[in-house]
């Protein structure tokens, strides 16, 4: 199979030839179509919430602020991990998102949740 192969190639010389160049060409087109990033983003949309509230034990902070933020932010379009702590006067909410969805529109959603939150005044 391969012996008619090769004798194939090497009777018809030109059709292989202008075949290569062909692909040659083509590579050279898509190469240079190609978008080229030097470092490029591997981790997914992330939004972080911190929040402080000065002078209150860490089980104050996450029992008034951090729980309401998770509960408001739960159930947000493309979610996928939520992660928090609560140290002295110090909430910090971590979310992320799946790859396909976009910054601003997860942003945004976060935003418009967090004013569901019922959360002390200060």
């Amino acid at each position: 199979m391969i012996h008619k192969l090769i004798a194939t190639a090497l009777r018809q010389r030109f059709v292989v030839i202008s075949l290569a160049i062909a692909v040659l060409v083509g590579g050279a087109l898509a190469f240079r179509k190609l978008p080229v990033d030097a470092y490029p983003d591997l981790s997914p949309p992330k939004v972080e919430i911190i929040t402080q509230w000065q002078g209150h034990a860490a089980e104050e902070v996450e029992r008034l602020i951090t729980i309401p933020l998770e509960i408001a932010f739960n159930g947000a379009p493309g979610l996928r991990v939520q992660r928090s702590i609560s140290l002295y006067g110090l909430s910090d909410v971590i979310l992320v998102f799946n790859y396909n969805t976009d910054n601003y529109f997860d942003r945004e959603q976060i935003f418009q949740r967090m004013g569901d939150a019922s959360l002390p005044s200060g």
